[in-house]
């Protein structure tokens, strides 16, 4: 059997490998020297490094190290470095930390820290919230903005299903209780409690409406009542708008808007440094002077 001879290439003289595509042709060029070094040295090393280090499933190295160990020591450190500040947060009482100024400015950077991790993707990253999650840097709360409202309110969540302490409140659809007309008539009377509007016949008759459904939670003066999360009408602050759309999609369909609560999700000392934090934004208010003193804290009565 004949082979035939290696065409070469005119230009360089090197043999041709006969691969050709749209005229060109590909030389049959040896690999460099050096090249072929470099990579036998990269193969011997590379089963030395298999051989020192973790490189294979559950095949530890001859030296011992790992990144995951290495991890685990800064972690490690980090947590003795962290302790004095954890067991000064966990010792003083939530109504207490303001009479520490340095463990409430330690409480309040380690809530600003689990702030970004768990908090920002429904308040944002300054907490100035959006349509549908509150604004956590004015004097607007629902449920109140002393520190033990806040945290009771981060420990149980709103409506948050499962948790029998969770803050908890309804508001009726009244689709399925009043004409169209009459939602449109209670819409304007609203809008009359917080300034948008002029009375009119529609908010006069409104407001008997107002009175009749709405005042038992909100209040015959239309400010809230915070016990039981209902929102102040009389102000320009509106957690899913006050124009007449959004107000008539609220009264007609209601909202149920819900908060996960982080008991058993976070530490006390997180949740702790959490409503801190919060409550440094500015909107945060005093404890009630009436308030009664807290018990000890324990897993059954924290911020309940």
């Amino acid at each position: 059997m004949s082979h035939e001879k290696p065409r070469v290439d005119d230009a360089t003289g090197t043999n041709l490998v006969g691969h050709e595509w749209d005229g060109i042709e590909e030389l049959d060029t040896p690999l460099p020297r050096w090249w072929v070094y470099v990579f036998a040295a990269t193969v011997v090393f590379s089963a030395g490094y298999v051989v020192a280090y973790p490189s294979l499933p559950d095949v530890a190295g001859s030296t011992g190290w790992s990144s995951r160990g290495q991890l685990d020591e800064t972690l490690k450190a980090e947590a003795v470095a962290r302790a004095p500040l954890i067991n000064a947060v966990a010792a003083t009482d939530i109504t207490q930390l303001a009479a520490n100024p340095a463990v409430m400015r330690s409480a309040i950077e380690g809530g600003r820290a689990a702030f970004k991790v768990n908090c920002v993707q429904c308040h944002g990253a300054g907490a100035a919230g959006s349509k549908g999650y509150p604004n956590l840097n004015d004097d607007d709360w629902l449920w109140g903005g002393d520190i033990a409202s806040i945290h009771t309110t981060l420990r149980n969540g709103i409506r948050s299903p499962g948790v029998d302490e969770t803050r908890y409140s309804q508001m009726p659809a009244f689709a399925d209780m009043l004409t169209r007309a009459q939602i449109g008539q209670i819409v304007s009377h609203v809008r009359v409690l917080s300034g948008q509007d002029k009375a009119s016949r529609a908010s006069v008759a409104g407001a008997a409406l107002f009175a009749e459904n709405c005042a038992s939670c909100h209040g015959a003066d239309g400010k809230g009542n915070r016990e039981m999360g209902a929102p102040n009408l009389t102000d320009a602050i509106w957690l899913y708008g006050g124009d007449r759309a959004a107000l008539t999609q609220t009264i007609a369909k209601a909202r149920f808007g819900v908060m996960p609560h982080w008991a058993g999700r976070l530490d006390d000392v997180t949740i702790k440094m959490l409503a801190a934090y919060v409550h440094s934004l500015g909107g945060g208010e005093a404890t009630p002077a009436a308030a009664p003193a807290p018990a000890a804290e324990t897993a059954d009565n924290v911020g309940t």
